[in-house]
């Protein structure tokens, strides 16, 4: 990778690990003139492993903001008997725009997994390019990175970016749950035995922090975890509170993912240099009404043994994409998009996962809950 990184126009990639006092590898890598963040970061057990992290993830968001696929511009109306296309009532929409069948806007094509055939889907769930003028119709679906992977294989990259809509959705429904229900979800951090999760789990301690961590895996069946890190009560330490996120099919690997996830976020707020951290998220990180219930949800319950969480560990990554295929099916989950963002002048294997559905980031202000959380919500008579 070293030869392109001028072409990618990745200026620096710095090891701030030594910024915080936990000592899990993170690194932040530099793009000045990115079309979307000029900073991204990454984590790992090893510093090589934060390195590669944080370097792909830089690569991968320069692919989606040159996609250099066709498009092509058309109402859903124009488009709906001569393309097969996405379930756009599924999409994951913002509060800034409604869709309408005659709205004109650009569309990419995807291949669709389940059935292996081609769908066309609006390209703003595709690129990364945020510069202005946006593209014709922007502003009516959710606009995020969520399932944009990179790999050393194709499988692999749409493996990571499937995991991460599949993460970002029961992060959404677990946060709306009532206190009691995610109460129950905690995990007992003692029954946890895997070395990697140790390792770190050992560094929040000697840096006295308070972690928890949660099984927040949702009706789809694959494993996902959600990590809190918290400064001790009197502490002077600007942070506040951090979380982090994993989902993969072997629950370690989650949890491992969570657990580095919450490091790298820590030293994302510290470092202060990614864009779009505002003063809004320094303060709400630090407000002692949020701390304080944060921490009363912390070890209130026994704790739910790790063992318990589901797990899959397959022989390869045909198996694994296989198995989180039929987890997504069973859950009447009937679209599983990724478009193939790989460039033949780099060879780097790049795609964006969308599964119509599925929510999206709910941490984003123009989020509008789809029908998964508003069925969610029904259930507990909320």
């Amino acid at each position: 990778m070293r030869p392109l990184l001028p072409v990618f126009g990745i200026t620096r990639i710095a090891n701030v690990t030594g910024l915080d006092v936990v000592g899990v590898p993170v690194v932040m890598v530099c793009r000045p003139n990115s079309r979307s963040l000029a900073v991204f970061q990454g984590k790992g057990l090893d510093l090589a492993s934060a390195q590669a992290s944080g370097l792909m993830e830089a690569v991968e968001n320069y692919h989606a903001e040159r996609i250099l696929s066709p498009v092509k511009l058309a109402s859903f109306q124009e488009l709906r008997f001569t393309h097969a296309l996405v379930d756009v009532a599924s999409l994951p929409r913002t509060s800034a725009r409604d869709f309408h069948p005659q709205l004109r806007l650009l569309w990419i094509e995807g291949h669709e997994l389940l059935s292996g055939t081609s769908l066309w889907l609006p390209f703003e769930l595709v690129h990364t390019n945020y510069t202005l003028p946006f593209p014709p119709g922007s502003g009516t679906f959710l606009p995020s990175s969520n399932g944009l992977a990179s790999g050393n294989h194709w499988l692999e990259a749409v493996c990571h970016g499937l995991c991460e809509v599949v993460e970002r959705d029961a992060v959404t429904l677990w946060f709306l749950n009532g206190a009691e229900g995610r109460a129950r979800s905690q995990l007992a951090l003692e029954t946890v035995a895997d070395p990697g999760c140790r390792q770190v789990l050992a560094r929040f301690e000697e840096a006295g922090l308070e972690v928890a961590a949660w099984d927040v895996t949702s009706d789809v069946g694959i494993p996902a975890c959600l990590c809190a890190l918290l400064e001790p009560e009197g502490s002077l330490q600007p942070v506040g509170s951090v979380f982090g996120m994993g989902c993969h099919p072997a629950r370690e690997v989650a949890l491992r993912r969570a657990l580095t996830e919450a490091a790298q976020v820590r030293l994302t707020a510290i470092t202060g240099s990614r864009d779009d951290l505002r003063r809004r998220h320094y303060a709400r990180a630090r407000e002692t009404p949020w701390l304080a219930q944060l921490r009363a949800g912390m070890g209130t319950q026994p704790g739910c043994d790790f063992h318990e969480v589901p797990t899959w560990r397959g022989t390869s990554l045909e198996a694994d994409l296989g198995w989180m295929l039929e987890r997504l099916r069973g859950a009447g989950l009937t679209q599983v998009v990724a478009v193939d963002l790989t460039r033949p002048e780099f060879q780097i294997p790049v795609v964006r996962v969308v599964i119509p559905g599925l929510e999206g980031p709910s941490s984003m202000p123009i989020y509008v809950p789809g029908v998964r959380a508003r069925q969610h919500l029904a259930r507990q008579g909320a």
